[in-house]
């Protein structure tokens, strides 16, 4: 419990000083209306494909979806073709909606559905098997689209979910912590939570403990590509078109925040409200960079210092040992003495 507070903690504190750090860059641009909307509205697509990668890091045994962005192109591109065959998204835009998102939610699951049963089914190793199913899920979108961008059109509703605010808060940023907030309550009120986390702590109690492993891999999956499809539905509300090569340095963004959280990557441990803040503080960054004048090249450079940086903070005590205080409660093993 103490490193569970401590990670928020940190993170609370972390983006509380990107925050002041931005206004005090900027002059107080940083915190305007407009930039904080701005940011918010870019939160949700690496939010939602971060917790997907949380969840297959939780399940253990090197676990980890690579194939996040690739299946959010891929729901977003076949579902408007296939809706787009049979509805127009200026004369039905609310069917034309309806039927997009329910289409891209579905070849998201399917596409989870996939890789779960690869892994549990196959013993594929996660990261070669989701590194091979992205390279399909890219793959097939391209040929579905003959690799062109495939439009989409701003049909109302679509484009509200993308565009729109609500309060003077973004709408897709509320469906982000409405969705953040489902699988929170997921991890912590329901067996699958429980069985999730047991499985990555210790994989051999939790078979010999009847744990249906191979269920809770394959439903972990699944909503990891469920979330990979919201991510493409929301990618198609703010454009006015999908491709499948959208997002290309998203994978990296993704782990990173995973790690940034605190989620452990030989699994077992993960929160989601540590994921959210994360995420957020992601964000501060790239836009506090951008802000700074730093080119593009150097903001990727700083993502794969930083995801270094935090797997060695995780892998080492790091803090413990720039802290001999720390090292010297640990109490000693008792010397026996020899009888007088």
């Amino acid at each position: 419990m103490q490193k569970t507070g401590g990670q928020l903690a940190m993170l609370v504190v972390i983006n509380s000083l990107l925050l002041v750090a931005g206004a005090l860059i900027s002059g107080g641009t940083f915190l305007s209306v407009f930039n904080l909307q701005s940011m918010a509205s870019q939160v949700p697509e690496i939010g939602l494909l971060a917790i997907g990668v949380m969840l297959a890091m939780c399940a253990g045994n090197g676990g980890i979806d690579l194939s996040g962005i690739a299946l959010a192109n891929l729901s977003g591109v076949l579902s408007a073709v296939i809706v787009s065959s049979f509805l127009s998204a200026t004369e039905s835009g609310a069917a034309f909606s309806l039927a997009f998102i329910a289409g891209a939610l579905l070849v998201g699951f399917a596409g989870g559905v996939i890789n779960g049963l690869l892994i549990s089914r196959l013993n594929i190793t996660p990261i070669l098997c989701t590194l091979g199913t992205q390279m399909a899920f890219m793959g097939l979108a391209v040929v579905v689209s003959s690799g062109k961008a495939v439009t989409v059109g701003s049909p109302a509703l679509l484009s509200s979910i993308g565009n729109d605010m609500i309060a003077a808060v973004p709408i897709s940023f509320f469906v982000f912590v409405l969705v953040a907030g489902v699988v929170a309550a997921l991890l912590k009120f329901t067996p699958y939570g429980l069985w999730l986390m047991l499985m990555g702590t210790n994989p051999k109690a939790a078979v010999y403990a009847g744990f249906p492993k191979n269920g809770v891999i394959i439903a972990t999956y699944a909503i990891s590509g469920t979330l990979s499809a919201l991510v493409g539905v929301i990618i198609a509300a703010r454009n006015v078109n999908v491709k499948f090569d959208y997002g290309s340095s998203y994978l990296l963004i993704a782990i990173l925040i995973a790690v940034m959280a605190g989620v452990k990557p030989e699994g077992g441990y993960g929160r989601v409200i540590c994921v959210v803040l994360s995420a957020i503080a992601l964000q501060l960054m790239s836009s506090l960079l951008n802000f700074s004048g730093l080119s593009n090249f150097v903001r990727d450079f700083a993502w794969g210092l930083l995801l270094l940086t935090f797997l060695a903070v995780g892998r080492y005590d790091i803090a413990g040992f720039l802290s001999p205080g720390r090292r010297s409660q640990t109490p000693s093993v008792p010397v026996p003495q020899a009888p007088k």
